[in-house]
């Protein structure tokens, strides 16, 4: 059975055939118009490779709903391409394909900018209920704040015809291609892992982004052994944009330095020498990082199961019932517990999650529907309204659950149902009302 093709990305190229490849990356939301600022000045020493995110640009909606996945794509994009070696500078979504790249793909990396990027975007729950906006109203209201997230006020203000083309760019993005990347930045986070980042890198951000602003440049900065740190001055998150000068200078200069490619007089080719990857000691802090608290513990080392043993499914529990219930509800409920009730946590994250939920039988959304149409005939309210939220993050919409509780008056009872449209209505439209 031969291996299923590597889905490719849209793209373009600018600049002399013959440079040394600089690939761009662009940010959730945006398309590789973003970068149109910068094109020119650097096309001048490289050839710029620029791609659209699936469903962005008009890229075709296959979605991928991780990192790791659309890095794979590049990559199958660079291959057909004969791109081998590369720069690289991403935005935000742009900049964690970056630390994908330096992670699992060193060999093909030679120099990297990190652009309003961060090892943590957030918090899970914080995107998969953007997903849940998407998927109940559309893109209209994520396009609609887009600029406050993005733009200073000041900047918004002066530069209308920008603003109006940000909104418009969300606007036309495919919805499930939105979703899908929501789902791909909860699931993100390499802070236990930037050690192992062996090229060199800027890490560029604005001085005024409330998305992912200073703070998190400074954990890159921290973790990644050959890093440094430029905070451009009245900017915000989607600087490129904002600051074009000041980011093109940047660019210019890190991969005028930190890469200089070579020219091979056998051959006739430019050749791009490796980085040199520095080792980390364990246990050290590397000589350029500045110090910082921990930001995540890296759990010991589990010995592997023997073949006669089966795995413990604690962990997998507990993965399974933060990706449906949130962190937030699951932290809540194991702190409540404290040592009375903390037996009794463990054996609901072991066995209904770990060993049920975990089964391949049903995927999550069939399994939402089971557990609701339960909860309701039960009279379980509150684990009713837990489950109601689950539901939209598991990808029912309202009109769905609508129907299941439909159902569930006919074969459970009118006043059980009655109680439970009160319950599910309340969350639905705390879950699906935008933030403003």
């Amino acid at each position: 059975m031969s291996e299923a093709k590597i889905e490719t990305l849209q793209y373009r190229f600018d600049g002399p055939e013959d440079a040394p490849v600089l690939i761009l990356g662009p940010s959730l939301g945006t398309t590789w118009h973003m970068w149109d600022r910068q094109v020119p000045e650097l096309a001048k020493q490289w050839r710029v490779v620029r791609f659209d995110l699936p469903g962005h640009g008009g890229a075709p909606a296959h979605p991928a709903d991780s990192v790791a996945e659309l890095t794979n794509r590049l990559l199958a994009t660079l291959d057909g391409l004969g791109v081998q070696r590369f720069g690289y500078a991403g935005c935000a979504f742009g900049g964690a394909i970056g630390v994908e790249l330096a992670l699992r793909h060193p060999e093909r990396l030679a120099s990297l900018a990190l652009i309003a990027a961060s090892p943590r975007f957030g918090t899970a729950d914080e995107f998969r209920q953007r997903g849940v906006v998407v998927r109940t109203n559309g893109l209209d209201p994520i396009a609609r704040t887009a600029p406050d997230r993005w733009f200073t006020a000041g900047f918004a203000a002066a530069q209308p015809a920008i603003t109006e083309w940000a909104v418009q760019m969300v606007r036309t993005t495919d919805p499930g291609c939105y979703i899908a990347a929501c789902e791909a930045l909860a699931a993100f986070d390499v802070r236990a892992e930037l050690g192992r980042v062996g090229v060199p890198t800027l890490v560029l951000v604005g001085s005024d982004d409330q998305v992912t602003g200073p703070a998190e440049a400074r954990t890159l900065v921290a973790g990644i052994p050959d890093a440094r740190l430029a905070v451009v001055p009245g900017a915000s998150h989607l600087v490129p944009v904002e600051q074009p000068v000041a980011v093109t200078d940047l660019l210019t200069t890190h991969f005028g330095t930190a890469w200089q490619p070579v020219h091979d007089s056998s051959t006739g080719q430019i050749a791009i020498p490796a980085a040199p990857v520095r080792p980390v000691p364990a246990a050290t802090v590397p000589p350029q990082a500045v110090p910082v608290a921990p930001v995540a513990e890296i759990a010991p080392a589990v010995a592997p199961p023997q073949p006669d043993q089966r795995p413990d499914p604690y962990d997998a529990g507990l993965r399974m019932r933060r990706d449906v219930l949130g962190d937030a509800h699951v932290d809540g409920a194991l702190a409540e517990a404290g040592d009375f009730a903390g037996d009794f946590q463990e054996f609901l994250t072991r066995y209904t999650w770990g060993e049920i939920w975990n089964r391949p039988g049903l995927d999550r959304r069939t399994r939402s529907c089971v557990a609701l149409t339960a909860l309701a005939a039960g009279g379980h309210l509150e684990d009713l309204a837990a489950h109601t939220r689950a539901a939209l993050r598991n990808g029912l919409t309202p009109d769905e659950i609508k129907e299941v509780l439909l159902q569930t008056a006919v074969y459970c009872g009118v006043p059980a149902a009655n109680r439970a449209f009160r319950v599910a209505q309340q969350v639905v439209r705390e879950e699906t009302t935008p933030q403003e």
